[in-house]
């Protein structure tokens, strides 16, 4: 093993030797097993522990659950056998092969929904992937998600179609049935692939028309000529055809693998092509275009023909007849005949030992024979090496990529240069993966936490003590277990020649020296035992260029980092540890080139959950990760008081630990943990307790967020006769109010906003925080993204025009003029509009808006003074405040009443505040007094105020957070599967057989508060027979009035007074009321009947 470590660092240099990939698929499917298999390989764990051992899952709850939670790295090593070259004109075979070796980076990824965030950080630092789908179940939620992610990262994709072994065991599929089912798999996966490469490439050529429609009209000068130049490029414009075949699956390309992990065996078609090729005396590759699809062998002719050629016979296709018949041979021998498989062995010429094939249980039989004939390591990374490109030419492709999605420079051109002008010198290290370059460039996708126990016993190592201990648990290779026995006798050795020199009391100089190294290295290896008491953050990265050592100083820049502002987001670090990723293990370098990846020790403090490290501050920094928002959250305290401090350490370990995790302070003083689902929930609250704080915590209930919204019709009366008849004469929604005894008065009226500007407004938040970010750089860029915001805005207001989904289609005439804010938080789906365009200028002298850019001292030029004697001394002007002077007190004011409605304090969605009157009246007022001073203040009370009375004249109504659940059952369960939803208040919106296969995919709505413990619920109910996938799908509004109250003699009839239906809206609203210490109205004697008496006697 110590030697394979010694080629694996060798090899880093090698850059075109060295390939970086990662495991996707859904959760299940069988990447952990699959990894175990290429570990095997390497001689981590045995052969025989393959499958079983799965040894990339190292947590407790990992293993208890069988499912993967983190992203796991392991370097690999794989030595390829290469024929030589045949002597020139002789014809003849080679008489020797040489060998050529790789290195493997290997990171197998979680499959579960709520561990998205580490899928998107593995394929960030990779080049290539395999995508795993599982022969039964087919294509599977999840499996959409990683090909989108893998096309989005330009990552090289091979398609391994796993555990077959399953169509023979438990469907008893036929060979020709296999086939079918597996060639719809291929179809479905290359039908998703499509889709996804023409969203692509539809949003590239709108993006690049708006380019070029820009640039045409910058080249113009006058008006016509402006016109002129856009019908050009209309006229020009074709939709480019952009080559994508290299993106599609197929098993004649080699990107198609046939595996069971379970079983250990894989093959590609080539494999089969090589056998057949001489026997069937045709070329190799002829062979090979014709072993997958509709084709078969003629026995007359011995040739190919098509389907149309069969005239009625019942001929075999050639993937049936020569592969599939065989391994289905393989495994009815393994089960029925021994006699037969014993004759197969020899046949095949593998060379197994004839008391296993003498075992009564199959499962190893069939191991021992299937791992010799199709061995799943050697297929799977001949395919990687073969498939996969290098770092030197992957980097090529992506890297320019990545750079362009990046923030343009300040002072260039959006679209750069011609050729290679537009990338830096650092840029242009990265893209050729120089490693020589004195341009250090390196990127951390995330930050792990690892046991101190790891990181001694790697250290130890490194100092010639026993590896560690987890890998003592595994068989070990004979060249390892002789290099450890060698070591022990020499140190055994030492240690006597040691004990005899120390009683002779004769040391000379030189033994001296010996032992006080190895005296020295003891007293180290047990210093950073305890030094490393707890747990230590390591960062996951990847080195683009130079060459990244330990002791460099580099700068480390933030997502947000831009080298026009180098001093902000940006400081520095001495790196201190890099570590090569063995598994459960760590192995130290003291250096990495380019193109690799690797552990990085001293990031501690310096990166939050990921970011750009560089020699040169004139780096882009390649920001964050995007992934969905985490939705489901809990407040944590300790148990004893005294132990906060270790709390807010340990919150602050796992924000930096978790890639998806956030911890909020809130203004309450309570310390929130907001996570990505119950999963992930359960084992943010397990690290915490048990390793990063290491204290007892209590634990709320889960805090689920809703949204306030309103419907289209008027509130239910619930006012006095007097306000009802004063609310007569306003339409619904207005609210006039005065403020500080009359000096303002307010006007404003609150409308619904039509459903598809409130979800164009959520789909745009990251636009909208973009556009209000204070630290960007391009102005000319956020005018021109501004515009396009609000030409894309005024689209979907007039489709609601077009739908008749507008209130009073007169109120959103003019509306991008008129647009105050945002809200809340300034990104929210609420808009603050203006009513009047001069509403802020009445009284200064007839400015319009387009004096907006003008200076303070022009302004106060402009405006009307009083003198000022207050100190008897000299006359002064002051300038009388104007309705100006409280634009941004009022849009304050707004933000506060959409972050926390009047339901029960959640944000508002889908609400339009229409700000009609503003006036201000100051006759008698002293403008120095404190009542101008605290006006503003108690104008951003008053407008939240008259929001929130302007939203209850509305009939309101609550938005609960959505989960979408899918599942796949047998159709024995699907009752049960129904009850359980039904229970929680699902809705089915779909139930599909899948072809070949006993089992119905279901797809349902789920709200999240009635999710907690859904999951174990419906495990229990079915057996374990449905597991189901929750993914986060927004907000669903629930129509039902949280204040109704039967009323009508109908609803009296139907329910009684007492209303026995129980109201949800209500229901959740007083729970989340409840939760905040909110009033709540309820009564505790209610419809209160005679009681029965008891005399006494």
């Amino acid at each position: 093993m110590e030697t394979v470590r010694k080629q694996l660092k060798t090899l880093q240099r090698r850059q075109q030797n060295v390939r970086n990939l990662c495991i996707l698929a859904h959760v299940d499917h069988g990447k952990t097993t699959l990894s175990d298999s290429l570990l095997a390989s390497n001689g981590i764990i045995s052969h025989k522990l393959a499958g079983k051992v799965r040894y990339l899952d190292s947590r407790e709850d990992e293993i208890e659950r069988g499912i993967t939670m983190k992203a796991s790295g392991v370097s690999l090593l794989y030595r390829q056998s290469i024929a030589a070259e045949k002597v020139a004109g002789s014809g003849s075979e080679p008489e020797h092969k040489a060998t050529e070796d790789y290195l493997v980076n290997l990171i197998d990824s979680p499959g579960h929904v709520d561990f998205a965030s580490e899928v998107s950080t593995a394929s960030r630092l990779c080049d290539g992937c395999l995508v795993l789908v599982d022969a039964v179940e087919g294509v599977c939620t999840q499996t959409h998600t990683v090909l989108r992610q893998a096309l989005a990262e330009n990552v090289k994709p091979i398609l391994v179609i796993n555990k077959i072994d399953r169509l023979i065991t438990q469907l008893k599929m036929s060979t020709h049935e296999a086939y079918s089912h597996m060639s719809m798999i291929l179809e479905e996966v290359n039908a998703i692939v499509g889709t996804f490469h023409m969203e692509n490439l539809i949003a590239d050529d709108a993006r690049n028309y708006q380019e070029a429609l820009e640039q045409a009209r910058k080249s113009k000068e006058s008006f016509s000529a402006d016109q002129a130049a856009d019908s050009a490029v209309v006229d020009e414009w074709l939709l480019e055809d952009r080559e994508d075949e290299h993106l599609y699956f197929s098993p004649d390309k080699g990107n198609v693998v046939f595996a069971s992990a379970i079983d250990g065996w894989a093959f590609r078609i080539d494999h089969f092509a090589r056998i057949y090729a001489s026997k069937l005396g045709v070329k190799e590759a002829s062979l090979k275009r014709v072993l997958w699809g509709d084709f078969y062998l003629d026995p007359k002719t011995k040739r190919a023909i098509e389907p149309k050629a069969l005239k009625g016979r019942a001929l075999k296709p050639f993937f049936v007849q020569f592969i599939l018949d065989n391994i289905w041979a393989v495994y009815d021998a393994v089960e029925n005949d021994r006699e037969k498989l014993e004759k197969i062995v020899k046949v095949l010429n593998l060379k197994i030992i004839p008391r296993e094939l003498k075992q009564k249980d199959p499962k190893p039989v069939l191991a021992a024979v299937m791992t010799q004939w199709l061995p799943l390591a050697s297929t799977l990374l001949a395919a990687c090496v073969e498939i996969i490109p290098s770092p030197l030419q992957a980097q090529q492709v992506r890297i320019p990529r990545l750079l362009r999605s990046l923030p343009a420079r300040n002072l260039l051109a959006q679209d750069g240069g011609a050729g290679g002008e537009e990338f830096t010198e650092e840029e242009r290290a990265m893209i050729l993966c120089d490693a020589a370059s004195a341009h250090t460039v390196a990127y951390v996708s995330k930050m792990f936490s690892v046991p101190a126990d790891v990181i001694a016993a790697s250290l130890k190592s490194a100092g010639g003590g026993v590896a560690g201990s987890t890998s003592d648990r595994v068989q070990l290779s004979s060249e390892e277990a002789r290099e450890r026995r060698r070591l022990a006798m020499v140190e055994e050795r030492a240690a006597r020649r040691k004990a005899e020199m120390d009683a002779a009391g004769d040391v000379s100089n030189g033994d001296a020296a010996g032992i006080a190294r190895r005296e020295e290295a003891d007293a180290r290896s047990t210093g950073v035992m305890e030094e490393v008491e707890g747990e230590t953050l390591i960062g996951f990265a990847r080195c683009y260029s130079g060459t990244v050592r330990v002791g460099q100083t580099l700068e480390v820049l933030g997502p947000k980092y831009h080298p026009s502002k180098p001093g902000l987001h940006r400081t520095q670090v001495k790196i201190s540890k890099l570590y090569m990723m063995m598994g459960r293990e760590l192995q130290e370098l003291e250096e990495v080139p380019a193109g690799n990846v690797f552990g990085i020790g001293g990031l501690d403090g310096k990166v939050l959950k990921s970011g750009t490290l560089a020699s040169s501050s004139n780096v882009r920094s390649f920001g964050g990760l995007n992934g969905e928002a985490p939705i489901l959250r809990v407040a944590v305290e300790p148990v004893n008081p005294g132990e906060l401090d270790k709390l807010v350490e340990g919150l602050q370990l796992l924000n930096q630990a978790d890639p998806c995790v956030e911890v909020i302070l809130q203004k309450t003083g309570e310390h929130v943990i907001v996570t990505a689902g119950a999963l992930h929930l359960e084992r943010c609250l397990k690290d915490l307790k048990e390793r990063f704080a290491r204290i007892e915590i209590q634990v709320s209930d889960p805090i689920v967020p809703f949204r306030e919204t309103l419907s289209n019709s008027p509130a239910l009366p619930r006012d006095t006769e007097e306000e009802s008849a004063a609310s007569e004469l306003l339409p619904t929604g207005t609210v006039v109010t005065s403020v500080s005894g009359g000096i303002a008065k307010i006007q404003l009226r609150a409308v619904p906003l039509p459903r598809n500007v409130v979800v164009f407004l959520e789909a745009s938040a990251r636009r909208l925080k973009a556009l209000t970010d204070s630290e960007r750089v391009a102005v000319d860029t956020e005018l021109n993204e501004r515009a396009t915001f609000i030409e894309d805005l005024k689209q979907k207001f007039a489709e609601a025009r077009k739908d008749g989904l507008l209130v009073e289609k007169d109120l959103w005439e003019n509306l991008e003029a008129r647009i105050m804010a945002f809200g809340p938080e300034d990104v929210g789906p609420n808009i603050l509009i203006k009513e009047d365009l001069d509403l802020w200028y009445r009284g200064t002298s007839g400015k319009s808006e387009s004096r907006k850019g003008a200076t303070h001292a022009e302004e106060c030029n402009d405006q009307e003074t009083v003198p000022d004697e207050s100190d008897g001394k000299e006359t002064k002007l002051l300038r009388i405040p104007t309705t100006k002077d409280y634009e941004s007190s009022i849009a304050s004011g707004f933000q506060r009443a959409t972050l926390a409605g009047p339901l029960c304090n959640e944000p508002m969605s889908g609400v339009a505040v229409f700000f009609e009157k503003f006036d201000l009246n100051l006759e008698g007022v002293d403008i120095l007094g404190r009542q101008i001073g605290l006006l503003r203040g108690q104008i951003i009370s008053s407008v939240g105020e008259a929001i929130r009375q302007a939203f209850l004249q509305w009939s309101p109504r609550l938005a609960l957070a959505i989960y979408s659940c899918d599942l796949q059952a047998p159709s024995e369960v699907l009752g049960k599967v129904y009850a359980v939803l039904a229970k929680r208040r699902g809705r089915i919106l779909s139930e599909e057989i899948k072809d070949g296969t006993p089992f119905f995919q279901i797809k349902s709505l789920l709200p999240v508060i009635e999710s907690f413990g859904f999951s174990d619920d419906i495990r229990k109910r079915t057996a374990g027979a449905a597991i189901p996938q929750l993914i986060f799908n927004g907000f669903e509004i629930l129509d039902i009035d949280p204040f109704w109250v039967p009323t009508t003699q109908e609803e009296l009839e139907d329910l009684g007074e007492k209303a026995d239906r129980e109201n949800v809206a209500k229901k959740y609203m007083e729970g989340v009321r409840k939760r905040k210490g909110l009033f709540i109205e309820k009564k505790i004697v209610e419809h209160a009947e005679k009681q029965r008496t008891l005399k006494q006697k």
